[in-house]
């Protein structure tokens, strides 16, 4: 039911949010889950609901590792490429382009977030 982690760009923040936000159907839907996965007393000897439970308590703990994953691994992407940036920077303090990349891989949440609200002014 989670989509794979394995594909999921961290370039893109609100590509990022887009394949979070599809990999919690199962959360989202979770009440809609219950309701057919548990039977009615109508229905109750059709059903085996101690398996079907397990598989839906499988299904979201599949999913929220996924998730985890993701997003552990876009943070840790991101801050490899800051430090690296930051290191550079150390070397060299006077490249200009290499302080532009660093503020903009620090600013990139900001930026995904807020671009349509307020643009900052362009530093120098």
């Amino acid at each position: 039911m989670a989509a794979p982690s394995a594909g999921v760009s961290c370039e893109d923040f609100s590509e990022f949010q887009e394949t979070l936000r599809a990999m919690r159907t199962i959360d989202d839907r979770i009440v809609h889950e219950l309701n057919t996965t548990i039977p009615t007393v109508s229905f109750a000897g059709k059903v085996d609901a101690t398996q079907t439970c397990k598989q839906l308590y499988e299904s979201l703990i599949a999913a929220h590792r996924s998730r985890e994953y993701a997003i552990k691994n876009c943070i840790a992407q991101t801050s490899t490429v800051v430090n690296k940036l930051r290191d550079e920077r150390l070397k060299d303090a006077d490249d200009l382009a290499l302080i532009k990349q660093l503020r903009k891989e620090q600013t990139k949440i900001f930026n995904e977030r807020c671009r349509i609200h307020y643009k900052p002014p362009k530093s120098p």
